[in-house]
This record gives structure tokens, C-alpha cells and sequence, in this order.
């Protein structure tokens, strides 16, 4: 096993702070894009902003604290036709959210400005040795040192090549994950970006090219983007870009086309992002289906192929004999049905684990094991860093200890994508929403695959039964585009009832006992309401205590092995005075006999009921929650990716 020392500084390197970075240089008055980007990366949560851009010779600066529509007051007082600069929203760390901490930052001339995303580890010792040197510093941040050591690099007469030069020196001083943009009055038709163990992506117009932290900043201008890997500066000027090392040795290096559109980052007429990517969950459950399943599979022919099409080299998951899982949050809940998929489709014992846990206290190592790291971001700290734990603590061991990873993903250009061995992209498109829907259903869609395809190579399933719960599959879309047109309304009224209740108890078995915490996460996530999940059985052995008039219970009793017990805990819960909502089968008559309130959905195989069953408590939360006039999109204390420790 590596060494503490080792892994520490592993984890370390992977901090990652969810600050939103814009750039643009071109023929548009540089602030309405970068404002337009930086909203568009305001799900990534932030408490303060900043644009800076270099006209006539000098290097504009305009912060605020808080929210964006206070930057876009004070740019509303001022005149800046520049068509060149840098956005940034802030995410606290060193410092406090007050403007003068606010990103961008500059060096005591005011001459270069810059903005960061990452942290970097010995600011405190460049801060003492810039200071030295006669350098002021204004924040209490750790960006501040950048600015002014690039300013101590330039060349005192201006060349081509200077600023490139000034940065590449800077980020050679630069211990920590970063991603940066730079720009300096003295070279008003460039903006430099490098990138060290933080996301950055540049985007390619017509006459006009991009840099940002996530491509929803610049998708409604271009589809053409560029990911930048660790160690690689690049120039952006209104001609091109050029991409470097570290060392400035040229790359050559394409942009890739985008599959999303404009569409896909608009909320379409919809109140909210949120509700919106519920509605999405059919569209991305039949992608999922297109890309993963085999259309030319049929029981005839089934002996010779597989019908999953996940691409899995056999050296990945051949001779499995154990599965481990690190997620949190939402995936933590979709890999908990995963596990319940892997051992009861594949046979292959799996423990799932909070990654921040297993980073320190790790499962032992055991022969033919295989990694799944969940992320919906692929940019999850805690996830990374215990995936790369695992790498390294079985370095230079031979088989059969080696190290076997597998990344379940929303985003194929992230972080996760580049350190495993394979992923499985699942095909949610752009998520706006902080509250997870469309991408943990995505989430469960991998893992059905996964654990079908293990099962086809394990020969665990006949296949009479592959082809009937294929048939589920494909069914599920139109499942869930019923429950949304059936449903929604009904749920909208009942959700008016909970504007003032302070505790729900969510109640699942089985395989839907993790839908259970994740019905209860969504309505602590976005309306801030105490919730707690269950498994169902368990309410007798202590949490019963809290039952009385004013704790609602949802119970989900989908048909099935564990139907009867479900209906039997419930009933438990109706004798407290509890009211009892239940989410079950449309043609289930023994629950409407149990159920104050009822959430009904299709009638599915109970493998494959957890898809379905989650699209009402979905809605509930969300309806809760505006009904309360909260900020469905941007809770409180949230972000879209939680990148630091």
C-alpha cells in the first residue's frame, strides 16, 4: 500500500475549487459574453464575480459581491467596448466572499489581470517572497499570488512571445491544481490560459474563440472545443489558438464537435432547470438504450453475442470476483442499486462505499477486483482521489492484485474519463440543475448495463430472461413519459399540503430501499426539509420514535418479493398516526386500502422499478419546494460538483 505521505499529496493534487471561469476574445463587446457564460455557470454555486478586460491600454476591473446581477449593475454604469477578457465566480476558500477576495486579481502595477480556478498550495510562501520584492497584496487570497509573479517575468520591452513566456515561468512556480487565464495591458490581443489538475476547455467561433471551466458557458456560440490536458498552455488571440507544454514545445492538437445545442442550456418554457431535466429522463433513458443496447439481438441469436454494447475489454471485466463502488451523494444512491443489480443479475459479491471514507480507510485489497468510480461530473474530489488511491496502492503489484477501473460518467471530456481505465458515458447531456434527476437516472441505466453484461459472460441468466428484462427496458420511456403526464399535476396539488411540514420519512426494501434515500435527499437538497430513508424493515428497531401526526411517510411498494412486507411497515406507520403516501402500481388494489395518499405509477418488473419509482418523489420535492419559493436550481450551500475535501 502506498505510503500516507504518498496519498496525501495525491488528494491534494486533485483539489479542485467549482469557481466558473469565461474568456473571449473577438469582434463582441467582451462583457455581454462573459456575463452571458458566467450565468450560465452559475449552477456551479458561488458568492462572488468579476470581469476584467484591457481597453486602450489599460486593464478594466469590475467586481461585486454576491450574486451576478449585482456585477451587471455596476457594468450597466459603465462604458467598456472591449472585445477581450476574462469572467470569473467565486466559490470561497482562501478569504472571505467580499469583493475585494473576488476574482479577477492583479499585480501592484494593474497591469495583469487573472482569474483561477484551484487552489495552490504554496501561495503563503510566494506571498512572503513577492512582498520582498515590493509587491502589494489586497486580498486574502491565494490567486493573488499569480498576477504578481507573472508581472515579476515580463520582459521590460514588449515581444511576441512575452506574456506566453511570463506565464509558462509563473505556473513553474506554482505548486497545487490549477486552471488560470491571463491577460495584460501590454498585450491587449491575446488572453494566455494554462491548466494543471483543474478543467479547461477553449471553444472555437467564427473569428472569435472561448475559454472556460465547462462547456455550457460556451455552448450557445460554438460546438467546436478543445479540452486542455494537465500541463499545456495555450494563446488565444482574434486568429487562432496555439496549444503548448509546459516546456512551450508546439502541440498539435483538434477540437471535437459537440453533440448539445443552444436548446439543451435554455429552460425551454419551463418554471425551472429542474423540472425540465425531469422531463428530459425519457429522452435520456431511449439514448441510453440506443447506444448500449444491441438492435440486432434477439433470443435466436443470443448465444453468440451479447445484447449489451458497453465496449468492455475482456482483460477489464472477465474474472471478477469482487466489485467495489466510490461515490457520493446521488451516485452513492445509484450505486447501492447498483449493487443490488451486480449481485443479483452478475453473482458478483460488491460493496459500495462513501468515497471520502474509503480514502481513508480503505476495503482490503483482493484478488480480481474491479473499481467503479461514480461521478456525474467526473470532476468529484473525494471520487477521484479514492480512485487514484486504488491505483496507487497497487502499483507494482502483480496480478492478480492489479488495479482494474471503470468510471460511470455524465461528462466523457472529465477528469474521471483520462485516469480509468473505461467508461460508460451516460448520455445525460447537459444537467443545470444542483439537485441530480435525469443524470441518476442516466446513472442506473449503467448499471443495468453493466450488470447484464457481467451476467452474459457469467452465464448467471437464461435467456428467456435477458429477453424479458431487454423488453422492460425499452418499455421504460414510455413508462416514465405516463407517469409525467398522469402524474404531475396530482403531485403539484398534494406538494401545497407540505409547505409547512418539517420531517418526511421515506420507507423502501430491496432494491428500492436506495430510492428511498434518494427521494429523501432530493426534498433535503432543494426544500430544505428534514427527510430521512429507510429500509422499510427497519423502522421498528428504533426510528418508529418519530412518528406522529405531523411526520408524513412516503412508502414505496412497488409489486414484487417484497411488496407484503412493504404494505405490513407501512401499516405500522398508519397505527402512529403517520400520513401514509404511497408510490405503487396503478392496478396494486391492496394499496389504495393502506395509502392516505397515492403516487401511482406503471405496473414494471420490481428489477426494474427503481426507474420508475423515483420520477414521483422527483416531482414531489420539486413541486414542495417551489411551492415554498425556494431556489430550486441553486439551493443553498450546494454546487453542481462538489470538487474540494
Amino acid at each position: 500500500m502506498a505510503s500516507s505521505s504518498t496519498i496525501n499529496k495525491l488528494i491534494i493534487n486533485i483539489y479542485k475549487i467549482m469557481c466558473g471561469i469565461v474568456g473571449y476574445i473577438g469582434t463582441k463587446t467582451a462583457t455581454e459574453v462573459l456575463i452571458d457564460g458566467l450565468e450560465r455557470l452559475e449552477y456551479r454555486g458561488y458568492d462572488s464575480a468579476g470581469i476584467a478586460t484591457v481597453l486602450e491600454g489599460t486593464v478594466h476591473c469590475t467586481r461585486a459581491k454576491g450574486k451576478l446581477y449585482n456585477l451587471r449593475e455596476k457594468l450597466e454604469r459603465e462604458v467598456n467596448p472591449s472585445q477581450m477578457g476574462i469572467g470569473h465566480t467565486r466559490w470561497a476558500t482562501h478569504g472571505k466572499p467580499e469583493e475585494h477576495n473576488a476574482h479577477p486579481h492583479r499585480d501592484s502595477s494593474k497591469r495583469v489581470a487573472v482569474v483561477q480556478n484551484g487552489i495552490i498550495e504554496n501561495h503563503q510562501e510566494l506571498r512572503e517572497e513577492l512582498i520582498e520584492k515590493g509587491c502589494e497584496f489586497l486580498s486574502e487570497t491565494d490567486t493573488e499570488v499569480i498576477p504578481h509573479l507573472i508581472a515579476q517575468y515580463l520582459p521590460e520591452t514588449v515581444d511576441y512571445d512575452g506574456l506566453l513566456e511570463a506565464v509558462q515561468k509563473a505556473v513553474h512556480r506554482l505548486n497545487g491544481s490549477f486552471a488560470i487565464a491571463v491577460i495584460c495591458a501590454d498585450y491587449p490581443d491575446e488572453i494566455i490560459v494554462a491548466r494543471h489538475q483543474a478543467p479547461l476547455i477553449i471553444g472555437f467561433g467564427q473569428g472569435e474563440f472561448f475559454c472556460a471551466s465547462d462547456v455550457t458557458a460556451v455552448v450557445p456560440h460554438t460546438h467546436a472545443v478543445l479540452s486542455l490536458e494537465n500541463g499545456e498552455i495555450a494563446r488565444l488571440t482574434a486568429l487562432g489558438v496555439e496549444v503548448y507544454d509546459f516546456d512551450l514545445k508546439r502541440l498539435r492538437k483538434l477540437p471535437r464537435t459537440l453533440d448539445w445545442n443552444i436548446a439543451t442550456v435554455e429552460k425551454q418554457g419551463f418554471r425551472h432547470f429542474m423540472l425540465k431535466e425531469i422531463y428530459e429522463q425519457p429522452s435520456v433513458v431511449r439514448s441510453c438504450l440506443e447506444t448500449y443496447l444491441d438492435p440486432s439481438w434477439n433470443i435466436e441469436n443470443g448465444e453468440e453475442k451479447s445484447p449489451i454494447a458497453l465496449g468492455l475489454a475482456a482483460e477489464l471485466c472477465d474474472n471478477v470476483d469482487y466489485i467495489q463502488i466510490v461515490a457520493c451523494g446521488t451516485s452513492w444512491n445509484a450505486s447501492v442499486v447498483g449493487k443490488y443489480l451486480l449481485e443479483q443479475l452478475a453473482g458478483i459479491p460488491t460493496m459500495v462505499q462513501y468515497a471520502s471514507e474509503f480514502r481513508y480507510s480503505p476495503a482490503p485489497m483482493l484478488a480480481n477486483t474491479l473499481t467503479v468510480g461514480v461521478t456525474q461530473s467526473g470532476e468529484t474530489a473525494d471520487t477521484l482521489a479514492a480512485l487514484e488511491m486504488e491505483k496507487q496502492r497497487r502499483m507494482g503489484l502483480e496480478f492478480p492484485y492489479d488495479a482494474r477501473i471503470l468510471g460511470i460518467t455524465n461528462r466523457p471530456e472529465s477528469t474521471l474519463a483520462h485516469m480509468v481505465d473505461r467508461i460508460i458515458n451516460t448520455q445525460a447531456g447537459i444537467e443545470i440543475g444542483v439537485a441530480a434527476t435525469k443524470s441518476f437516472t442516466a446513472q442506473l441505466m449503467g448499471f443495468y448495463f453493466l450488470a447484464l453484461e457481467l451476467a452474459y459472460r457469467r452465464k448467471r441468466l437464461s435467456l428467456e430472461k435477458f429477453e424479458s428484462l431487454i423488453k422492460g427496458l425499452r418499455e421504460l420511456p414510455n413508462q416514465i413519459e405516463l407517469i409525467l403526464s398522469q402524474q404531475e399535476k396530482q403531485i403539484e396539488e398534494l406538494a401545497h399540503e407540505f409547505i409547512e411540514t418539517q420531517d418526511f420519512i421515506f420507507l423502501g426494501r430491496g432494491v428500492n430501499f436506495p430510492i428511498a434515500l434518494e427521494g429523501a435527499l432530493k426534498l433535503k437538497e432543494i426544500s430544505y426539509i428534514h427527510a430521512e430513508g429507510y429500509p422499510a424493515g427497519e423502522m421498528k428497531h428504533g426510528p418508529i420514535a418519530l412518528l406522529d401526526a405531523k411526520v408524513p411517510v412516503v412508502a414505496i411498494a412497488m409489486p414484487g418479493e417484497v411488496h407484503d412486507k412493504v404494505l405490513s411497515n407501512a401499516q405500522e406507520a398508519k397505527a402512529r398516526d403517520a400520513r401514509l403516501i404511497g408510490v405503487t402500481s396503478v392496478d396494486d388494489n391492496e394499496a389504495r386500502s393502506t395509502f392516505d395518499d397515492l403516487l401511482f405509477v406503471p405496473h414494471v418488473d420490481e428489477i426494474l422499478s427503481p426507474i420508475i419509482a423515483v420520477i414521483p418523489l422527483q416531482l414531489l420535492a420539486y413541486h414542495i419546494a417551489a411551492r415554498r419559493g425556494l431556489d430550486v436550481d441553486q439551493p443553498r450551500n450546494l454546487a453542481k460538483s462538489v470538487t474540494v475535501e
